[in-house]
This record gives C-alpha cells, structure tokens and sequence, in this order.
C-alpha cells in the first residue's frame, strides 16, 4: 500500500517535535494516530524511520533522508493547493465594466457571452455611457475596464489600450438605387444627395470630416442617434448613410433592402477595443475579462 499525506504530515510532526506526545500535541490528535501512521510508513517503506529512545525518537540516517523528501512533498501539495484555491477567487468577485452605446449593441455581447460562460460566478456591473465619461470613470477607478471606440480614446499616457476590431466605414443605399450599380464610390458622387446622420460616439464627427471637403455639400434629412431608424431609413429611400460596416445586419429588420459599397478616398476607420487605468493593479475579475476580450476578437477589417 502506498503512504498517504497524512502519514507524512503524522512522520514530519513527529520529527519535528522530537517525540510521539509532541507530535500529538501539535496535531490535536491521539498518540496512538500517530505511532500507528509511523509504522505504517516504516512497512511501505521497508526502512526504519526513529531511533525510539527514553526521552523521545530520533529520525535514523535513512529517516533522515526520507524527512527532506517527505517536507518538499507536503510543500508542493501546499503551492499546488494554493494556486487552484487563488484561481478560484479570479473566477468570482466584481467586475465593473463600461461599454458606449455603439459597441454594446454590436460588439459587447460576443465578448460577454464568453467570460460568463468561463466566470458565471463573477458579480457583472455594466455601464453604458459617451467614451470620454468612461475615460473619466478609469482614470478615477470607477470602472475596471471599458470597451469603447479607441480611436476616440484622448488620455494614453493614462490609459492602457487595445485595439480588438477594425472597421472601415461604408456606404448604404437602397436596393435600386443608382450608385448601387457601382463597387466603388467616390464621396463627390454623394454631393447634393440626402444623407442620414447617426449622432453616435465619434460617427457624427466622422461623417462631417468626411463630407466638409466637398465642394458641395449632401443635404442632412435626418439625425437620430438610432442604428436601427438609419436601417429604416435607408430601406426606404429617405437618404443614404455612411457608417462603420461592423453596424451592417443583413439579416435584421430592413436589412435585406439595404446594400453596402465601398467609398473611395482616405477614409477613416472606426477602432473597437479596450482600456483600462495604467498603474493600478488588475483584478482577477478584470484580468479575466481582457484575455477572454482578446480571444474573442481579433484584429482586422470587419
């Protein structure tokens, strides 16, 4: 039979303590435990492991020897004991995350779905506000971690950063529509023609750097701070868009009545990613989220 831990625990006491009592003691045990665990260890071992004397035991030369090896065993059963019990405390705890509202409708949940699945014990307290009130929020502890535009992100020498998903910026039309018979269009193609804003994030200043050039400039029929009222709009014919292509759903509502083309010229990308404070230790919580952020996306052209 095989020695247990609880016999070296009963061997390494015992030698420490320099008698059975001792021992005993030390354990809270009878001392009859622990003789009958000595001598079992000395049967599987085939070695005699005290010099029993009138005031105590003594570990023999082979005693000796066995106790280093016996000490490093419980150690290692300790550490390995430790790390599974700190890996336990990462996986509950309290996350506070921040989110604007363009990436929680359209980026957020993928990643959410893969930390609760992996972390369904961490305690989620999710905000949902502009990019420059998150930046606020890191920077003074508020929040662990936000997933936001980070293109926008202005403070960098106080804020981590990383760029998960790239996203160009595309033009939407209706299905008919004249320029549809093109791949590409040029933006001087768009002056006079209505547009439909969307005042979200960065997208509103985008769109008007991207238009102020021209020497005439597209007429704003509308404004709305809804993705899903410049789908509808553009389905039926109220003016065309230009947004990023990670917003594009063919299969949601009025999806199928829009298409997508490119627009040529320097145009700017929209970058999704995260941030969180430099400087300031990461919870487990935290920590887990960014890994299981970054195997979640990947960075490239959406």
């Amino acid at each position: 039979m095989a020695f247990t831990l609880r016999q070296l625990q009963f061997f390494v006491a015992a030698a420490e303590a320099g008698s059975v009592s001792g021992a005993a003691r030390a354990l809270s045990i009878s001392q009859s435990s622990v003789t009958e665990a000595i001598r079992g260890l000395e049967d599987d071992l085939g070695v005699v492991l005290f010099d029993r004397q009138a005031r105590g035991i003594l570990p023999t030369h082979k005693g000796s020897a066995f106790l280093r090896h016996a000490r490093q065993i419980l150690a290692d059963v300790a550490n390995a004991r430790s790390t599974f019990q700190a890996e336990a405390e990462t996986a509950r705890g309290r996350l506070s995350l921040g989110v604007t509202s363009l990436v929680a409708g359209y980026v957020l949940s993928d990643i959410l779905q893969r930390y609760r699945r992996a972390y369904p014990q961490v305690e989620l307290n999710v905000i949902e506000d502009s990019g420059d009130y998150l930046q606020h929020l890191l920077i003074g502890g508020e929040l662990d971690v936000a997933v936001l535009l980070t293109s926008s992100v202005h403070d960098r020498m106080a804020l981590n950063v990383e760029t998960l998903l790239v996203s160009p910026y595309r033009l939407w039309l209706p299905l008919g529509h004249p320029l549809a018979q093109q791949e590409s269009i040029a933006l001087e193609e768009l002056a006079g023609t209505p547009m439909i804003q969307l005042m979200v994030d960065e997208i509103e200043e985008s769109t008007r750097r991207l238009t102020a050039a021209l020497p005439v400039k597209p007429q704003i029929a509308f404004r709305t701070r809804s993705v899903e009222a410049v789908r509808s709009l553009v389905a039926t014919g109220a003016g065309l868009a230009i947004l990023p292509s990670l917003v594009y759903r063919p299969w949601s509502l009025e999806g199928d009545r829009i298409e997508i083309r490119d627009v040529s010229g320097d145009l700017p990308t929209v970058q999704v990613g995260l941030a969180w404070r430099k400087g300031a230790p990461l919870t487990g919580p935290a920590s887990n989220f960014i890994r299981s952020a970054q195997s979640t996306a990947v960075v490239r052209p959406s």
